[in-house]
């Protein structure tokens, strides 16, 4: 072959190539352009506690300040649907937030559980009444954990996979609220605190269990928020708010930036 012929088919070469690339790259970025997540659940996924409420979202209080919206600003999803509702259980979850899935759904997250598990009730019993009978109700709460809430949280899974058959499911967990021996010199107990803390791993290992059962992936927030706990000095949870009670024991808006949305974002 002459120089001259290497010479061409070395260009020609190059340019497949160069073309190649710029197709893979083109695809890449198309891949990415239709990418769709959506965010299902709880309080903890709407973002209450953190603040600047859409007035559009009423008694759901979703937020910008919430992991959900924070992880669609930095990846620029093409398509982001945010039904998280602030008191949702596993019901409301199926009767009303499944809707945005579909089978172009790649990316979900959910927190689902502590509702149904009566965790409202559990931390107005341990704040009003005695030590004994807020042991008494986190233990009411355990047993509900063990015999219902699994069929609940399958229901819920179950329904997911099946909207969104290709899509990643992310199910994220609760943090332990209390930082034992801490800085607090008023409010609960201490055994009150280390029950609750119990409950709160109790649950989280439930739901991990399910997830996992499922091949969605559980993301542990409690080693993110260990530091930060109620009675830390530097906490990211919301003690008893009475002047906005609904937003007692759930992340500030740091807490969302700083607990929940690094986690997610190492899992997603």
């Amino acid at each position: 072959m002459s120089m001259r012929m290497s010479r061409v088919a070395a260009l020609a070469s190059s340019l497949l190539l160069a073309a190649g690339a710029a197709l893979f790259g083109a695809g890449e970025a198309a891949a990415q352009a239709d990418f769709g997540y959506v965010a299902l659940g709880d309080s903890y996924s709407s973002g209450v506690g953190a603040g600047n409420y859409d007035s559009a979202s009423g008694d759901c209080k979703r937020t910008t300040r919430a992991y959900p919206a924070l992880w669609a600003v930095a990846h620029a999803p093409q398509s982001f649907a945010f039904t998280a509702c602030s008191g949702a259980r596993t019901g409301d979850v199926l009767s009303g937030q499944l809707g945005p899935l579909n089978s172009g759904t790649d990316l979900v997250s959910i927190t689902i559980g502590g509702n149904d598990a009566g965790f409202s009730d559990v931390m107005t019993t341990c704040v009003l009444q005695s030590e004994s009978t807020c042991v008494n109700r986190v233990n009411q709460a355990k047993a509900y954990v063990d015999s219902t809430l699994p069929g609940q949280l399958d229901r819920v899974y179950d329904a997911i996979r099946g909207r969104a058959p290709s899509a990643k499911v992310v199910v994220l967990g609760y943090p332990r609220f209390y930082k034992l021996n801490g800085s607090c010199v008023a409010g609960l107990t201490e055994g009150e605190r280390s029950a609750i803390n119990g409950a709160s791993d109790y649950l989280n290992a439930a739901i991990a269990k399910r997830a996992a059962d499922h091949g969605f992936t559980f993301a542990s927030v409690a080693g993110a928020f260990t530091g930060h706990e109620i009675c830390s000095g530097d906490a990211w949870l919301h003690s008893v708010n009475w002047a906005n009670i609904g937003e007692s024991y759930h992340p500030t808006a740091t807490g969302q930036s700083g607990g929940y949305l690094p986690v997610f974002s190492g899992k997603a």
